[in-house]
């Protein structure tokens, strides 16, 4: 039996890495999807690519007018959404200008990080409850970090922004318990998952291999994991296999988190 049968699904970021898994296995496991993205080209080009029950839209998720836009097109297409995965986000070493460590963090840098990693996933929430009203049983998914439950010093606001959205998704849970909705949201904490995201730090040939292996010998399985592997958790966590599963927070990071080399160097 598909696990995600004719459930509507929106999936923010999902062009690349961590986001494009979670698309691709959602759709097998048969939902509908909404892929979006900033970056229009490759969101169309995968939505294309995983056939009829994927579409695409623009959402850059820190404008709530976007959201807003895709509130009224998930109305239209579906009437109601069942899943919801908050999965864009920025490390802002590319993104801005930068630094980020705590003495000398830049504060333009500092904000816009915050407004895409927590302010996307806080209006992602509004939105999506708005629209999950309707379900029989819906599931809102956000991606946090091991950084988020650990101090980055060079990363402050990266840091920052997925502890908030650690303690926003509690928060959100909750409140959907208090008001009787039938809407679960949990959060997921990847550690060590090789997504495009690590391509600057990591750099090229001999010195990336270098870099994976350093890497992998501080995980305790020995290795860095795949965005697969993220989104196996993002499918049990939007299944109704997890319908007794509000508030928590899923590490995948091959045990970083148990009591290892918690903190990326």
């Amino acid at each position: 039996m598909l696990r995600l049968a004719e459930k509507n699904v929106l999936i923010t970021g999902a062009a690349q890495g961590i986001g494009r898994a979670i698309a691709e296995l959602y759709i097998s496991e048969g939902a509908n999807v909404i892929l979006s993205d900033i970056n229009d080209d490759a969101g169309k080009s995968l939505a294309n690519s995983l056939g009829e029950n994927a579409l695409y839209i623009h959402l850059d998720v820190a404008v709530e007018s976007d959201w807003k836009n895709a509130a009224e097109f998930v109305q239209k297409q579906y009437g109601h959404l069942d899943i919801l995965v908050n999965n864009a986000g920025i490390t802002g070493f590319l993104e801005t200008t930068g630094p980020h460590n705590p003495e000398n963090l830049d504060l333009a840098s500092w904000h816009k990080v915050h407004n895409i990693n927590l302010d996307g996933v806080a209006l992602g929430c509004k939105y999506a409850i708005m629209l999950m009203k309707a379900s029989k049983s819906a599931s809102i998914v956000n991606i946090s970090s091991r950084s988020g439950i650990v101090g980055i010093p060079a990363a402050a606001a990266y840091a920052s922004s997925k502890a908030a959205v650690r303690n926003h998704t509690k928060s959100v849970a909750l409140y959907c318990a208090e008001q009787k909705y039938p809407i679960r949201c949990n959060s997921i904490h990847p550690g060590a998952i090789l997504t495009p995201m690590w391509d600057m730090m990591l750099g090229e040939g001999e010195q990336r291999e270098n870099g994976i292996k350093a890497i992998a010998a501080d995980v305790p399985l020995g290795t860095m994991g795949e965005p697969l592997d993220v989104a196996y958790a993002a499918l049990y966590l939007a299944s109704n296999e997890s319908k007794y599963v509000t508030g928590i927070e899923l590490n995948i990071d091959g045990g970083i988190l148990a009591g290892s080399a918690a903190r990326p160097s």
